[in-house]
């Protein structure tokens, strides 16, 4: 099983991923966003291609087709079940590494937690983010195209409790 856990950031992707870890027996976390930081330190921002020199190392090409074969290595080598916390808003990326986990394991499982951007901006403040920084400034952008229903399962959370968000994603994965 791949539980693919996405939201902009601050909607609790990396604690809900925290809390299903010991509820679902034989997971690992798989959290995509090391590849980008391995990918952004190989590959200069002069080596990359045009459409890759971007702010984001989700432009690039390699980030998506890594993160389906780590995915798939990790499986075949562990045999555990992935809980993969993520944000990926944009839907080319999202159409192939969603196909790519299915051509991993049969039985993936999308849930996108929103919350409105105030809630964001609040919680990112309170983890130390800077404000008017990088997280702050992909926060309206992800909310808007999260909204598509392609991201559904949608799991709103401004009013949850992380035990309510475990709650609901248990339900559904049982």
């Amino acid at each position: 099983m791949i539980i693919m856990i996405n939201g902009a950031f601050g909607a609790g992707k990396t604690t809900a991923a925290n809390g299903l870890l010991p509820q679902v027996p034989g997971s690992m976390i798989f959290d995509p966003e090391e590849i980008g930081y391995m990918l952004r330190k190989l590959v200069t921002v002069e080596d990359r291609l045009v459409h890759e020199r971007t702010d984001d190392f989700q432009d690039m090409e390699l980030w998506k087709i890594l993160t389906v074969k780590a995915a798939a290595e990790l499986k075949s080598t562990y045999n555990k079940h992935l809980i993969v916390p993520m944000t990926i808003y944009k839907r080319q990326n999202f159409d192939y590494i969603y196909d790519g986990f299915k051509g991993v394991d049969k039985s993936v499982f999308h849930f996108c937690l929103s919350a409105s951007a105030e809630t964001l901006h609040r919680r990112i403040t309170k983890r130390g983010d800077e404000p008017g920084g990088w997280t702050f400034q992909q926060v309206d952008k992800c909310v808007a195209a999260l909204m598509d229903p392609v991201f559904e399962d949608h799991i709103m959370t401004d009013e949850l409790e992380t035990e309510d968000i475990l709650r609901i994603i248990l339900k559904k994965i049982s």
